[in-house]
């Protein structure tokens, strides 16, 4: 598998699974803050490779006065703030070509979203950074697919790739996970991570944005982890009902700290050598 270094302090593969999380939009800056301390405070305590991931844009909101975020000046000036005093590594992802440029200058990672990721141009352009970027497997691929989706940014000669399954679409306002998919997208020599809470995401079933099922979110990160899977993506908010974007979805933080846990012991076991 291709190593992959992340900030100052990550190397992927290692000892232990990694964790990318953070609430799934930038809220306000002391809310973010909170979170970013947290999540630090827990993974520093397990031993845990851990990214700090908040969107400063969600610009595919189902509706139009769905809650987006602060944009992407003030939400670089946030991520780029907590990467600085917490030091931690940040990822966000891009919606243009022409946010690239500035997100670069701040992001660890840069990450192209699920609903984005046959978009040439967007990849193409993160990949030209050098930075590493997250390619998110869109809801309508299949799992050999997404290889494609890696040529374009290895073409770009860019080899800090991970790759992360999110579901598929399962008819209307549903997505399954095929769990096949990551020793499948594992054989493209790249990292490949399980998105425990998008995975358990009810695409458009509230009308007017998605909803959810977040007490599958333990049961979809255990599952990815005993199939290979390198790291998790998980949404992780303090107050799930009162979450700006994402809320039914995402795990509390309370309970973060025991699925951790259990999660490395698994690794460990799975990952056994000798």
């Amino acid at each position: 598998m291709t190593e992959i270094f992340i900030g100052e302090k990550i190397k992927i593969p290692s000892e232990c699974f990694f964790l990318i999380a953070g609430p799934c939009v930038i809220e306000n800056e002391k809310h973010t803050y909170f979170m970013a301390k947290n999540l630090k405070r827990i993974t520093d305590e397990l031993n845990i490779p851990f990214i700090f991931k908040s969107s400063y844009d969600k610009a595919n909101r189902l509706s139009i006065d769905s809650y987006r975020g602060p944009g992407i000046k003030e939400g670089l000036k946030i991520l780029s703030n907590i990467k600085k005093e917490l030091e931690i590594p940040v990822l966000s992802d891009v919606h243009e070509t022409n946010q690239i440029e500035l997100a670069a200058e701040v992001l660890d990672v840069i990450q192209i979203p699920a609903l984005l990721s046959r978009q040439t141009d967007l990849v193409v352009e993160a990949a030209k950074t050098n930075k590493p970027i997250n390619l998110k497997k869109g809801q309508f691929l299949s799992p050999w697919n997404v290889k494609n989706i890696v040529e374009k940014a290895l073409a770009q000669g860019n080899h800090s790739i991970l790759i992360t399954e999110r579901g598929t679409t399962f008819g209307y306002n549903n997505l399954v996970v095929d769990f096949k998919s990551i020793p499948i997208m594992k054989e493209f020599g790249f990292p490949v991570i399980i998105d425990a809470t998008h995975a358990v995401q009810l695409p458009g079933a509230a009308g007017t944005s998605s909803g959810g099922n977040s007490k599958f979110t333990p049961h979809m990160a255990k599952a990815g982890i005993a199939v290979g899977a390198d790291g998790v993506f998980l949404e992780v908010h303090e107050n799930p009902e009162k979450a700006l974007s994402d809320g039914p979805n995402s795990l509390r933080l309370d309970e973060l700290y025991s699925l951790l846990r259990e999660l490395k012991k698994l690794y460990k076991l799975i990952n056994k050598r000798g």
